[in-house]
């Protein structure tokens, strides 16, 4: 029943925040890479590369499908989770074995999945810094990316990243999940940020992202090298 519970109350929250994280999403992808603010932590939803690469992302961590894992554990899918602390607290063995075993990196997408331009500066230290401490407990390393929960993001939420550690914070360029209904599957370019989530049709949502990457002649990456490479992160 609380798993089930969880699982709802994400999907209830996803989709509330659909309409935002659309806008938000469009706004970044119109200029991909967002530098503006010297010295801030860039804003990412597409990462310019002459490689013909996409990137996997997941989100928050309800839904533990042990398929999923051992699918991303046996195809060496290289992939970014951006997961919630609570979501990973009462099966964090799920999460550390594909830490362990896979290609995966964990990066932070803060404690309670809020609107990050609605809080003020203490919310926000709390909701980054929080889960920055919180994942690094849990799996031994403090992450160096932030995904803004609804892709919402102004100054003041990367001037609040940068104080927790934060290198950039990623967005995405075209999003998988199935919310209801499945998506449109897009044309996938080399650079594109594919967002998936953690609900019950990761598995499939996770298939038809790898077919859109192998049709346009493309395969998964790690992000944190690219973005080096590109010269986004130090």
């Amino acid at each position: 029943m609380l798993l089930a519970a969880l699982a709802s109350l994400s999907l209830t929250l996803a989709a509330a925040g659909t309409a935002d994280a659309v806008g938000a999403a469009g706004a970044a992808r119109a200029g991909s890479v967002d530098g503006r603010g010297v010295g801030l932590p860039p804003v990412v939803s597409h990462v310019p590369t002459g490689e013909k690469v996409v990137f996997i992302t997941i989100d928050d961590g309800w839904v533990h499908d042990t398929a999923v894992a051992q699918a991303l554990v046996d195809r060496r899918i290289p992939v970014s989770l951006f997961l919630l602390p609570g979501a990973t607290s009462y099966d964090a063995r799920y999460f550390t074995d594909l830490a362990e075993q896979g290609r995966v990196s964990v990066e932070n997408h803060t404690v309670n999945h809020a609107d990050l331009t609605t809080l003020d500066a203490a919310g926000k230290d709390a909701e980054v810094c929080g889960a920055g401490e919180q994942l690094a407990a849990t799996f031994g390393r403090e992450p160096k990316l932030l995904r803004p929960p609804y892709g919402a993001v102004n100054d003041d939420v990367r001037l609040a990243a940068k104080a927790c550690g934060v290198r950039a914070l990623i967005t995405w360029t075209h999003d998988f999940t199935t919310w209801g209904e499945t998506p449109a599957t897009p044309q996938l370019r080399a650079g594109d940020i594919v967002l998936l989530h953690f609900t019950p049709t990761l598995g499939a949502d996770l298939q038809r992202a790898l077919n859109a990457a192998r049709a346009a002649g493309l395969k998964p990456a790690a992000l944190m090298p690219h973005l080096r490479s590109a010269g986004l992160v130090p």
